[in-house]
């Protein structure tokens, strides 16, 4: 594949997304063709500081056709993660290359195929796949923002996905820009590794403890109790799936407003540690915030307690006015020892590979990916229905995205890949607007 036949559709990106949607596609006999930048299919997780883990139940995470074994513990550990991709690759026999790097892509109007130049282990070649689409995760590059005076600084400043983990920054002071998943999980590694965290909060974070999510939101789905109840994946995909984006709110406002009763203690801690908390602009918690792209979250599996005991030091509704030497300071005044400062201050737009590989015309053209237009923080109107571009026809011809967590990479690759097979064996397939 890709040598003496060229692939029905390009997959960029090997992470959870493309190994999902290439097995379905393998399933349905589509020729599909999956390239990733990392040496062996699951690097993307084992490049990763070890304390790393997910924080979605192993009910909630299984791949299409092959779930994890009945001894799998909860939480997966990122190195069992990154193997478990690695064997499912094999035992799905996907055409998958590794050591690959998409430099750049053009639709070809004459042909009618994508004209994708690639380096495989050193070496240019060009694909022609009729079908081209981006499974780069959730988002798109690093932020990483040029803070004021960080020439002068002696230390390092690197971005959270860079972050090595283990006890190479033992004993130093660590400014973490940032407050949300990357952040929490980087303050407890520092933390555990005898490095001194402080952790630099900008705008409010929706918090919820994992027990209580697994409670209240997966329980009835994605759980061992709902397995027990004869409810398998696919059925708890159908029905989580089957809930319009516009009625949902008031659903997960009821569960979230649960939790926040359950875990009044809990809250009060963090506030009282200084930690701004939000549940969203309408009180619906988590999902809608994940969806929308709204201000931050964190699923809490320990960090929550180091910032309430102040374990990990927390500066709030401030950032970083300017870098010294081997300090940093604060908009509020505040100077904070700083031998490394890292940032955590998440990704760009999935849309943005678009423009990097492509060119920027292409990505204005498609605009951004997620967000349903709900009027709601970093998700400007009008009203989607749906989320933007996501597993769907976009306004680029034969131009997809397909992405997030180990549940949407499952369920919604379902959809994607019988979209792909319809156009495969000539279909009519007429998309239709407003």
């Amino acid at each position: 594949m890709g040598v003496t036949e060229q692939p029905y559709t390009l997959i960029i990106g090997g992470g959870q997304g493309g190994i999902a949607l290439g097995a379905r596609l393998k399933r349905l006999g589509v020729p599909a063709l999956i390239i990733d930048k990392a040496s062996r299919p699951g690097d993307q997780w084992r490049s990763r500081y070890h304390s790393l883990c997910l924080h979605d139940p192993v009910w909630y995470d299984h791949l299409p056709y092959i779930p994890f074994p009945d001894h799998w513990p909860v939480f997966t550990p990122k190195d069992k993660m990154g193997d478990w991709l690695e064997h499912y690759v094999g035992i799905m026999d996907l055409d998958y290359w590794t050591n690959t790097e998409c430099l750049r892509a053009s639709y070809n109007e004459d042909t009618k195929q994508w004209d994708v130049t690639v380096n495989r282990d050193g070496a240019e070649s060009t694909l022609h796949p009729t079908q081209l689409v981006m499974a780069t995760g959730m988002s798109g590059s690093p932020n990483k923002p040029t803070l004021p005076g960080q020439d002068k600084f002696q230390g390092e400043i690197r971005h959270s996905s860079e972050h090595p983990g283990g006890d190479v920054d033992r004993d130093k002071n660590v400014v973490v820009l940032g407050a949300n998943n990357s952040a929490h999980d980087i303050c407890a590694d520092l933390y555990s590794n005898g490095a001194k965290p402080v952790m630099i909060q900008r705008s409010s974070t929706h918090i919820v403890r994992s027990d209580s999510l697994m409670r209240e939101v997966f329980g009835p789905l994605y759980s061992e109790d709902a397995v027990e109840a004869g409810i398998d994946t696919d059925t708890a995909d159908l029905l989580f799936a089957s809930w319009p984006y516009k009625v949902l709110p008031g659903v997960q406002k009821q569960a979230f407003d649960k939790i926040r009763e359950d875990d009044k203690e809990f809250y009060d801690k963090l506030e009282n540690a200084g930690f701004l908390l939000d549940f969203g602009d309408d009180d619906s918690g988590l999902f809608l915030k994940y969806l929308r792209r709204g201000s931050g979250y964190y699923i809490d599996v320990g960090a929550s307690e180091l910032v309430a005991d102040g374990k990990i030091p927390v500066r709030s509704n401030v950032s970083i006015e300017d870098v010294k030497e081997n300090s940093v300071v604060l908009t509020d005044g505040t100077e904070l020892p700083a031998d490394v400062i890292v940032l955590a201050t998440g990704y760009g737009n999935m849309n943005n590979w678009v423009a990097q590989l492509v060119d920027q015309e292409t990505a204005d053209k498609v605009g951004p990916c997620w967000g349903l237009g709900s009027e709601t923080t970093k998700d400007p109107g009008p009203w989607e229905g749906e989320l933007r571009n996501m597993w769907k026809p976009t306004n680029v011809d034969s131009l997809w995205f397909h992405g997030g967590n180990l549940h949407q990479s499952r369920h919604y690759s379902r959809y994607l890949s019988m979209q792909l097979k319809a156009r495969y064996e000539g279909m009519n397939t007429p998309v239709y607007s407003k």
